[in-house]
């Protein structure tokens, strides 16, 4: 399981990098993984497509 997060980057800091405004999904480290998106539900949608949440096995006993 990955550490990513959503990260907006406004038109200043857009130009400073030299990439385009937006929502960017972000590891913990700060590398863009993926982006620009419209919205932050979006990118949000990207993150769990990206990397999904873990699947909880089901232990003896417990009712399905």
């Amino acid at each position: 399981m990955q550490n990513l997060s959503p990260r907006r980057v406004q038109t200043e800091e857009a130009l400073r990098l030299g990439v385009a405004s937006g929502w960017y999904v972000t590891k913990a480290s700060g590398t863009f993984v993926s982006g620009p998106h419209a919205s932050s539900a979006e990118c949000l949608r990207r993150i769990a497509e990206i990397d999904p949440p873990p699947v909880k096995k089901k232990t003896r006993g417990q009712l399905a």
